[in-house]
């Protein structure tokens, strides 16, 4: 019996890092470049050092504490910075994300920020609408792999930032929502954990994709990989938490495996 316990205790542990391997491996940004806060820009909220690291999980306030979920997003200064009109951040990864075809619906980084579902606190059932999202929804997103030269996400495929997806601290950060699912009706009278299901293991956030990349002229730009964010309001304001690069397909492909391995021991055990 002790042996059949010792045997379990050790698949579980497996079991358990195989699961964990894509928040492990997904990469955050690591330094901040440049932050102009712009006008509007909520009040206290200039912290550019927040939006780098893994977004959030956990709130910390000593009145309200609790995890990070899709009806609660972070919401204190150290958790989130503010862009007004005309403002900007500009960040690093440490690792380059891969512009890859292979990601989930081709996303290759998620931007997290500090929307909100809308939900009627006695019933716990949403409606699918945001609060705290940006408003009134004018951003740009630039990628560049030197500093140097930035290339815009196409406008006409590039999601507005802090809107759909909240993000979910008990999900994968790296794994992207389907961006499908971007809209109210897709989320209407559901509690938590059915949004969860929508979710399908992600941490939300929004996704772009660097297939997207345009040059001043408006032409498509291949790029293989990039090392810098620039993310833009143009009007209204948006709160950022942070940025998730997409693990590499094999990430998945190994979980996948993993997976499959774990479930067919526990079945022979």
């Amino acid at each position: 019996m002790r042996k059949c316990s010792i045997r379990f205790g050790g698949l579980a542990a497996a079991c358990a890092v195989v699961f964990m391997a894509p928040s492990v491996r997904a990469q955050f940004a690591t330094s901040v470049i440049s932050y102009n806060a712009g006008t509007g820009a909520a009040a206290g909220y200039n912290d550019a050092t927040t939006a780098l690291g893994m977004p959030s999980t956990f709130t910390n306030d000593p009145d309200f504490p609790g995890p990070v979920d899709p009806f609660d997003p972070p919401y204190l200064t150290s958790q989130i910075v503010s862009i007004g009109a005309g403002g900007s951040l500009t960040v690093q990864f440490g690792a380059s994300i891969r512009n890859d075809a292979g990601n989930p619906f081709g996303v290759d980084f998620v931007v997290h920020g500090n929307a909100g579902f809308v939900y009627d606190f006695n019933t716990g059932i949403s409606s699918g609408d945001l609060f705290g999202a940006s408003t009134p929804g004018s951003t740009r997103v630039s990628v560049s792999a030197d500093n140097l030269n930035f290339f815009t996400l196409d406008p006409n495929l590039a999601p507005v930032l802090d809107s759909y997806f909240p993000t979910d601290g008990a999900g994968t950060f790296g794994l992207p929502v389907n961006p499908a699912l971007a809209n109210a009706a897709s989320f209407n009278g559901m509690t938590l954990e059915q949004i969860r299901s929508q979710y399908a293991g992600s941490a939300g956030g929004t996704g772009f994709d660097l297939a997207w990349a345009r040059d001043g002229s408006g032409n498509a730009v291949a790029l293989d990989s990039i090392n810098y964010v620039r993310v833009e309001v143009l009007s209204g304001k948006a709160e950022i938490d942070g940025f998730a690069a997409v693990p590499e397909p094999s990430a998945w492909a190994l979980m996948g495996l993993g997976g499959a391995a774990c479930l067919y021991r526990k079945r022979r055990a």
